[in-house]
């Protein structure tokens, strides 16, 4: 995970975001390109932090993992003339690496798609709503019937840097400003000095520095110019 963060960062950037989404929207029978061009306004995973980050916000570059579409979705049907250029890709991996580029055009993305849904077989708690297959896909309304617990879900998971985590910085930089460590004899005790506190805190509010639109944009040009 440290080394994919790293992969993930440049310009004196270190940290990045978890975003997912649990199970993946994915209608039953549908295909992955019909299921993401219901989502080009707003990408279909959440921040998993309880700080929330802007909508719009700039992202410098992201990972993206989407597990258990492949089998159940097709990517398109043979004979009949794209609706998309989505639709018009041959692969899961096209379809999700074009998605990311219209989204966040400008953006470094890496993406994967796997074929392997996520296991929720018991001790997983069964907090799923009951418009969910067994399979973890989206019904068009609950059945009639006692429905099966859900079995495996499709899932996407992301690791982002983006411009909202100057804020998030910045609200900790601001936190830990109050904090008077001389008041508890346990800081000291543990080796800490005020000398080294601050110092913590000035690296912290260059880091936040980073994150802000703009902020090194032309080194950012140049080592992505390199790679």
């Amino acid at each position: 995970m440290t080394h994919l963060a790293e992969t993930l960062n440049f310009s004196g950037r270190k940290v990045v975001a978890a975003w997912a989404s649990l199970p993946f929207p994915a209608l039953r029978g549908c295909s992955l390109p019909d299921t993401l061009c219901s989502y080009q306004q707003d990408v279909p995973w959440k921040l998993l932090s309880s700080w929330k980050e802007q909508e719009v916000s700039c992202c410098f570059a992201q990972a993206v993992v989407l597990r258990g579409v492949c089998k159940e979705n097709p990517i398109s049907c043979p004979g009949k003339q794209p609706i998309s250029p989505l639709h018009a890709c041959v692969s899961a991996e096209q379809v999700l690496q074009h998605y990311l580029h219209t989204v966040y055009p400008g953006t470094f993305s890496t993406s994967h798609v796997l074929e392997q849904p996520c296991s929720t077989l018991p001790p997983y708690p069964q907090f799923f709503s009951p418009l969910l297959s067994k399979e973890g896909f989206l019904l068009d309304k609950a059945p009639s019937y006692s429905s099966t617990a859900v079995c495996s879900i499709p899932v996407l998971a992301a690791l982002r840097s983006s411009a909202g985590l100057s804020t998030l910085l910045s609200s900790l930089h601001q936190q830990l400003q109050q904090l008077r460590p001389q008041r508890w004899a346990s800081f000291f005790t543990a080796g800490l000095e005020q000398g080294d506190f601050q110092e913590a805190l000035e690296e912290l509010r260059t880091l936040a520095q980073c994150y802000e639109t703009g902020f090194g944009a032309e080194d950012s040009e140049d080592e992505a110019d390199s790679d």
